[in-house]
Parts: structure tokens; C-alpha cells; sequence
């Protein structure tokens, strides 16, 4: 039968990650299970279609609890899929929250989708999946330490190891028995993080593999280093806050860049650097995830568990205020004086960021810092583009607020961090990279770079190719 890969998602775009290993016993294996999150109208139907059965899938494993590569996970389950869904312990945790928030958006959009279709004489559609999909999924995850192989099905085990990139990110290795005890290793990136970012321990290294699916969102393009981070977060916030006396806007991921945020404000703050204005995360799901990354000082980096021996709390400070109920919110576009905003989601689609942009873009007092990726197609990449105008709420905004990018947050790493990542692996065993989670431009171009540092054969596949892995 021989061992074959399906590229089900992330394939020459950035999201809704998924491949499918078939073994040669007929083992389906599924990476992650990642929802689509853009309007390329070549992807319309894929958040509703599968090009898999459900109901044969034996085990997903997971690699981190970022929507676009676990939030499919209860469509999956509700389709028929009854197997373990294997992550690392903080992977878990996080999705008992993420996954729960995002069936609660799936809903509340499935209520304006039906207003409009029903407007044109249309009948109403279901949810992509409901919070009771959601709860149902989270009885199937099963949560492994790093660094350990663990037996996922009869011959096939899988170890974790840190990737870096958020709480609980890892690199998936499968270790595949074969005939006469031959194995097999199947490699899986992940998101590949930053050496030197606040918080999480450094990339770490995964073992050899014969097949690598690697991720390359940053193919070709250098970061600024970290050094200068916080004090270059520093004058942004100093020229928005204390010279335009407006309001400092920043969309950020409610997992992971929030917190990163957080922690340089209140590193800012016992320094006695930080502006006295009010600092407001609103986000719901960024204050329940914060609440988690204080659960898992096992993906500490050394640094932060030394500064938590002067500062037991580094994701709180007397100016900040966490703010969940929708008055709250509220609250706060009302405000008229400087102050810093935290809000989701980081690519401007959803979320209450919407709010704070519909209200203060079109005011040049207002600073809106861009600290992410944003896909093609999105709020946030229109905006990151330089757009005069936008749409927001289907009413048109002219973009009047100054616009500031600071691509040195990212969580991804940039090429030369990838290819550092690519090291720990046998050039001559590896027979073969796939390039996946990335914009076609950067995966050639990351593809030129692997194999000028003498690596054997790139593939970057397109949506739902098949390859054998012989």
C-alpha cells in the first residue's frame, strides 16, 4: 500500500492547517485540524467540506491551539471523527477556552448570515458548529508532556518537542514501525517560533526525520532582532500617548501576543518607564488565557521565572484593567483621554477590535500598532497595506489614524530562524521537505534558501496533493 501524505489545508496559504498521514497498515493520521480565516473566494467552502471522512480518521494530533490549525476540531467531532485528540498539556488547556470562543462567534455569525439569507428569500444554515460541538470535543484530548514518545495507535508513537511559538506550541515527530522493525519519522514543524522572545524557552530542537512538513510564513524576510523591543514599544507608546495624547490601538491574538504585550508593559512599569495612562486588555478570551499561562511555568524561559522573583505577577500592573463585560468595552471607546487598548483578534476580523476601530480610525490622534501576521484578504492586512479606506461593519471609514508595524513580535520565525531550525536534522537521512503555512512568493523563495544550504528535494504543495512517502 506504501505510507502517503494529503495536504488538506495551509497548503500555499496561511491557514486552516491540516495534513493526513495514511500508514501502510491503513493508520489515518490527521495534523491538526485548522479553521480557514480570510475571503479568498477559492476557499469559501473549505471551513464546511472535508477531503477526508471524518469517521476514518484513527487520531489527530495537534500541535498548537491557534484557530487556523484547531479550529475545525469540533465540525471534526461532529462529523463522526472518535479518536484521541493528542497535544501537549497547555495545547489542551487553551483549547478548552479558544475552541469554546470560537463556537460562540461560529453562532452569533450564523444569526447575521440568516437575517441576510432570509432577506432574499433563502432558507437559514446551521452554525459551522455550536459550543455544545465544542464541549463534546474537548472529552477527546489528551494531553502529553514534552520530550516523550507516547503511543497514539498500534505503530505509531509521537513526541512533542517545544516549538516555541505560543503556550504548549510544539514540533510533532511520529515514529512510524514498519516491516522487520523498521521505522519510519515523520516530521511536523508546526509553527516554528523566535529564539529570544519574552516568556517561552527557545525553539528546541526535534529529532531527525525521513519527511519534514515544514512550515514557512517568513520565507525571505528578516525580522528586527529583539533587542531594541521594548524600548522601541516604549516610544510608540510614548509618541501616541504623551505627544498625539490619543489612543494607542493594538489588535493582538489573545493568546500569545497579548501576553508578550503585557509582560513588556509591566517590565516597563517596575522600571518606572511606563506612561501613566490606562492600559485596558479587552479581550475575554486574552484574560482567561492569561489565567492558563500562569497554570504552566513549565514553558517558561529562564528569564521570566527570574523576574517573577521580584515580581510574582508579570501579567498584571496598577494601570491595567482587564476588561470582559460588553459595557465595559463600551466604556472605553467612550473615554476620551490617551490610553493603550489590547484587543482581538490579531487580523482585525472579529472581536471587539472592530469596535475600537470603527470608532477611532478616522481620528489622527488615534495610533493603531500592527504586532502580527495578517493573511491576505483580511482587515488587517488592508489596513498593515496602507488602504486610504476601509470597510468596517459594512460602512466605509476613511483610515486617518497613523498606522505603525512592528513585525520584531511576530511569532513566527523569520527565514534565517527557520533554516537555524532546519539544523537539527540529517541532510542525508532527510529525503524530503514539504513547505506548508505560507503565501506562495515566500515558499519559493524559502524553498531557494533550503536548498542552497544543501538539503535535498523541496515540494510545495497545493491544496489536497497526494504524495507518496516511499
Amino acid at each position: 500500500m506504501g505510507m502517503k501524505v494529503k495536504f488538506c489545508g495551509a497548503a500555499r496559504t496561511v491557514t486552516g492547517s491540516s495534513h493526513l498521514i495514511t500508514t501502510d497498515d491503513g493508520t489515518k493520521i490527521l495534523l491538526d485540524c485548522g479553521l480557514y480565516q480570510g475571503n479568498d473566494p477559492d476557499f469559501d467552502d473549505f471551513n464546511q467540506d472535508w477531503s477526508f471522512n471524518p469517521a476514518e480518521i484513527d487520531v489527530l494530533v495537534l500541535s498548537h491551539s491557534h484557530i487556523d490549525h484547531a479550529g475545525r476540531i469540533p465540525k471534526l467531532v461532529k462529523d463522526g471523527f472518535k479518536g484521541d485528540i493528542v497535544c501537549t498539556s497547555a495545547t489542551r488547556d487553551l483549547c478548552a477556552i479558544m475552541l469554546l470562543d470560537s463556537a460562540f462567534i461560529q453562532e452569533k455569525d450564523n444569526i447575521w448570515i440568516n437575517k441576510r439569507r432570509a432577506k432574499r428569500d433563502l432558507p437559514p444554515m446551521e452554525p459551522l458548529y455550536t459550543v455544545g460541538d465544542a464541549q463534546n470535543a474537548m472529552s477527546q484530548f489528551v494531553g502529553v508532556s514534552y520530550g516523550r514518545w507516547f503511543r497514539i495507535t498500534k505503530n505509531v508513537e509521537v513526541q512533542f518537542t517545544d516549538a516555541g511559538h505560543i503556550l504548549g506550541s510544539s514540533s510533532v515527530t511520529l515514529r512510524i514501525e514498519q516491516e522487520n522493525r523498521h521505522f519510519e519519522f515523520v516530521g511536523f514543524s508546526g509553527d516554528i517560533g523566535r529564539p529570544d522572545r519574552p516568556i517561552l524557552r527557545d525553539p528546541q530542537p526535534m529529532p531527525p526525520c525521513d519527511y519534514l512538513i515544514c512550515e514557512s510564513t517568513y520565507g525571505g524576510q528578516t525580522h528586527q532582532g529583539m533587542p531594541n523591543d521594548e524600548e522601541d514599544l516604549l516610544k510608540i507608546i510614548k509618541h501616541a500617548c504623551e505627544e498625539k495624547k490619543g489612543k494607542l490601538i493594538i489588535p493582538a491574538f489573545s493568546v500569545g501576543r497579548t501576553q508578550e504585550l503585557v509582560y513588556m508593559m509591566d517590565k516597563l512599569e517596575t522600571a518606572g518607564k511606563l506612561p501613566k495612562v490606562p492600559v485596558y486588555v479587552d479581550s475575554p478570551l486574552a484574560i482567561d488565557a492569561t489565567d492558563i499561562f500562569m497554570m504552566h511555568p513549565e514553558c517558561y524561559d529562564l528569564e521570566l521565572l527570574d523576574y517573577m522573583r521580584r515580581d510574582p505577577n508579570p501579567f498584571g500592573f496598577r494601570k491595567l484593567k482587564f476588561t470582559k463585560k460588553a459595557e465595559e468595552s463600551k466604556a472605553i471607546n467612550a473615554y476620551t483621554g490617551p490610553c493603550i487598548i489590547i484587543s482581538a483578534s490579531g487580523m482585525m476580523q472579529a472581536g471587539r477590535i472592530k469596535h475600537h476601530l470603527f470608532n477611532n480610525i478616522e481620528n489622527s490622534r488615534t495610533t493603531i500598532l500592527v504586532v502580527g501576521f495578517c493573511a491576505e484578504g483580511t482587515l488587517g492586512r488592508i489596513i498593515r497595506d496602507g488602504a486610504d479606506k476601509v470597510k468596517i461593519f459594512g460602512e466605509e471609514k476613511q483610515v486617518k489614524a497613523e498606522i505603525v508595524i512592528m513585525d520584531s513580535f511576530s511569532a513566527h520565525g523569520d527565514q534565517q530562524e527557520m533554516l537555524d531550525f532546519l539544523q537539527c536534522q540529517d541532510k542525508q537521512k532527510l529525503k524530503k521537505i514539504f513547505l506548508v503555512h505560507g503565501e506562495i512568493d515566500r515558499q519559493e523563495l524559502f524553498k531557494t534558501a533550503i536548498l542552497e544550504n544543501g538539503f535535498k528535494k523541496v515540494e510545495i504543495p497545493v491544496l489536497d496533493q497526494e504524495f507518496r512517502l516511499d
